[in-house]
């Protein structure tokens, strides 16, 4: 089979990486990919084609013979991309544009939870600055959540604790348009207490299945805090997430979501990503995606030992409940190494250099398990590597403890440099102590 992936990430070469283990791939195309992708264990190519160029990615399909295409990033989802790829009769993985909208729209998305009966944070909803900062100041409760309605690369999102934070976040929103269009609506959330982890399915319209969980870190900072960000690590398993904990989020939140959307003519098909918030073992949702996340997708995808993509093709044959999908009991875990600045203004064209490559085979490291190097903001310039990018390199490190796979990706990270590389040196922490709380018992 030949198969084109949308994007340029991290997640999209995870993706690659783990669909290449499929005996039935023949090639693999990225659009555009990036230096890490080029050339995959010889049958994967990089092409100069934006993930939005519809007609062009169109086009490609129909002259390469591609058999299915994997959309990666959001911001193709919230256009359509699936939409116009099913006018010209192409397999493709991931929700309509109607569908995507429980990403695209927080407001769509909080609606849905309510008409559904899905557990999740009480909310209000505006558009206005004068009625949201009203709103913030008749309530006088803090901690509350301010969010951006619409995509903003995962940074649209503020937990202020103050009146006056309040109000200068919705200044930020409604007056500045820090996220532009993004903010045409905000949603005003109730603060849930708790720990949050994300649960990811594979959806076909009516049934699903589960992939590996994880948790992920979004602030730049240590301890998690700071600025948000696209994410800073992850980790998979989410110990958070037990079994009681996976069987109501199938039950209270999977199985009602996609016969609600079913039921009103807007079937979900694709990979789904439940943000929770688990407190007292109850999970609510925090937000919904219509894609696999970044860095998880680096933490999960290494865990599953089942053919991914025959998983994909039984998603489009609405086969998906006949399927069983075997995960490893091993852990994985992720960093990333970000350029100086990052998530404000950085510079890109640095040199890359160290001893760990993409390729397991040639880390040369003295680790317990695997390590794998995925790229983001990479670039190839006349056969050397550079930064591309706020987001560099995730380096995923899978063995038999969390713990030791925390201490074999820092180890790998160590020996990666590029001028202003930072990241954060607290990646897992609490999973970690969570698996010595549980092997103490």
């Amino acid at each position: 089979m030949n198969i084109l992936i949308i994007g340029s990430g991290g997640r999209e070469q995870a993706i690659a990486w783990q669909i290449g283990k499929s005996p039935k791939v023949k090639k693999i195309y990225l659009a555009p990919g990036n230096g890490g992708t080029a050339d995959l264990n010889g049958i994967s190519e990089n092409v100069s084609i934006s993930p939005t160029d519809f007609p062009a990615l169109i086009e490609f399909v129909s002259e390469k013979g591609i058999d299915l295409t994997i959309v990666g990033p959001e911001q193709p989802l919230e256009l359509g991309i699936v939409d116009e790829f099913q006018k010209h009769h192409y397999a493709i993985i991931g929700p309509s544009k109607a569908a995507a909208q429980l990403e695209t729209s927080k407001a769509f998305a909080k609606d849905a939870m309510k008409r559904f009966g899905i557990p999740t944070a009480g909310y209000a909803l505006f558009t206005t600055f004068n009625e949201a900062s009203r709103f913030v100041t008749e309530k006088n409760k803090f901690p509350i959540v301010i969010k951006a309605s619409g995509l903003a690369a995962g940074k649209g999102v503020v937990i202020a604790d103050s009146e006056s934070m309040a109000l200068n976040t919705l200044d930020d929103f409604f007056n500045k348009r820090i996220f532009g269009n993004a903010t045409d609506e905000v949603v005003i959330e109730e603060f849930l207490q708790g720990e949050e982890a994300s649960v990811f399915a594979l959806c076909d319209g009516t049934d699903f299945i589960l992939l590996p969980d994880a948790q992920d870190h979004k602030r730049i900072g240590e301890g998690d805090t700071g600025k948000n960000t696209g994410g800073m690590g992850a980790y998979s398993p989410a110990l958070i997430i037990t079994d009681e904990v996976r069987e109501k989020v199938e039950k209270r939140i999977i199985r009602p979501l996609l016969d609600g959307m079913r039921i009103e003519g807007i079937p979900y098909t694709g990979f789904l990503y439940v943000g929770l918030m688990i407190h007292e073992g109850n999970p609510s949702v925090v937000e919904f995606n219509a894609r696999l996340g970044d860095p998880e997708t680096q933490v999960i995808l290494p865990r599953l030992e089942s053919d991914f993509l025959s998983l994909l093709e039984a998603s489009l044959d609405g086969t998906l409940c006949e399927q069983a999908v075997s995960i490893s009991r091993e852990s994985a875990l992720t960093v990333v190494m970000v350029s100086g600045g990052y998530p404000d203004s950085y510079q890109t064209g640095k040199a890359i250099s160290g001893q760990c490559h993409f390729e397991e085979e040639e880390c040369k490291l003295d680790v317990e398990g695997k390590i794998i190097v995925f790229h983001s903001g990479t670039k190839r310039e006349q056969g050397k590597l550079k930064t591309a990018g706020g987001r560099v390199l995730s380096v995923t490190a899978v063995s038999s403890s969390l713990k030791q796979a925390q201490k074999d990706a820092y180890e790998a990270c160590s020996q990666i440099y590029f001028e202003g590389v930072y990241y954060r040196k607290d990646i897992g922490y609490k999973g970690v102590e969570r698996e010595s709380l549980f092997e103490s018992k």
